[in-house]
């Protein structure tokens, strides 16, 4: 297994590190719009599509819509906040699982959530791309992410006790998810006296950062408890050895529209 991990690593870090900053405008556009779709067909089968046919249907259907989009940016503001809403109800239906069940509206339902969680992240990156320093946005979105997926591994793994979501994912800690904040909020503090920020600055960015990771960690969590609802361990075998997509872009669905909102807010670029 993990020499298998390793291999695949190996073979996609190469194309994701490509695609995220050597293409530019439409191709950089294209480029997320395939990783979106794949995750797309992989959500049908969370959302309770039972043929392949259905999946790919819906898989169309993210496509012809992420077409729409790139033809409106006009949209990308109010997509964008939506995203951002969306988020802030994930986090109480993760809170309250399994009870939450009831709000997600059936079938119809998880398709629509499949829809707020794959097209914001789209919109997100699109956008950033178009920024100043935009790779360096981009690449600081993923760290944070990384980052704190690391810390939270290894402090949960060593002090880990209580149990951040148990009926999601056991094997997440409140211990784990401070360490993973904690070691988040280093990194944003050494690149900030790296560039060598005011006070002001940082002020305005641990806050972000820590709002950023928080809701990563909401984007794993979803995931997870839709999985947990289905009977589903990996969303799909895509990866070998790292299982689908959405298992590994999880997190980053739910921090790119955020991280992008709160960029805008702070004056960075135009939406």
């Amino acid at each position: 297994m993990l020499k298998q991990r390793i291999i695949t690593a190996l073979i996609l870090l190469p194309i994701a590190l490509a695609g995220f900053f050597l293409l530019e405008g439409g191709a950089f556009a294209l480029f997320i719009a395939a990783v979106v779709v794949l995750g797309a067909w992989e959500w049908a089968r969370l959302a309770g599509f039972a043929t392949q046919s259905l999946r790919i249907g819906y898989a169309a259907l993210v496509a012809v819509l992420l077409y729409v989009l790139h033809g409106l940016p006009v949209l990308a503001p109010w997509l964008l906040g939506v995203g951002v809403l969306w988020w802030v109800f994930a986090t109480f239906l993760v809170l309250n699982y399994p009870h939450s069940s009831r709000y997600w509206g059936g079938l119809p339902g998880r398709l629509l959530i499949g829809l707020l969680i794959l097209l914001p992240a789209w919109q997100g990156l699109v956008v950033v791309k178009q920024w100043q320093l935009a790779n360096w946005l981009i690449l600081a979105v993923m760290a944070l992410v990384w980052v704190a997926d690391i810390g939270a591994y290894f402090s949960g793994k060593r002090f880990g006790k209580r149990k951040l979501a148990p009926h999601v994912s056991p094997g997440k800690s409140w211990e784990g998810l401070i360490g993973g904040l904690l070691l988040s909020l280093l990194l944003t503090v050494v690149v900030g006296l790296y560039r060598d920020w005011s006070f002001g600055e940082f002020l305005l960015a641990l806050p972000a950062a820590a709002l950023v990771v928080l809701i990563s960690v909401v984007g794993d969590l979803t995931e997870s408890m839709f999985k947990r609802q289905s009977g589903i361990k990996d969303s799909s075998n895509l990866l070998p050895g790292h299982g689908g997509v959405l298992d590994r872009i999880d997190s980053l669905t739910a921090a790119v529209p955020v991280f992008a909102v709160l960029l805008w807010l702070a004056g960075w670029g135009a939406l």
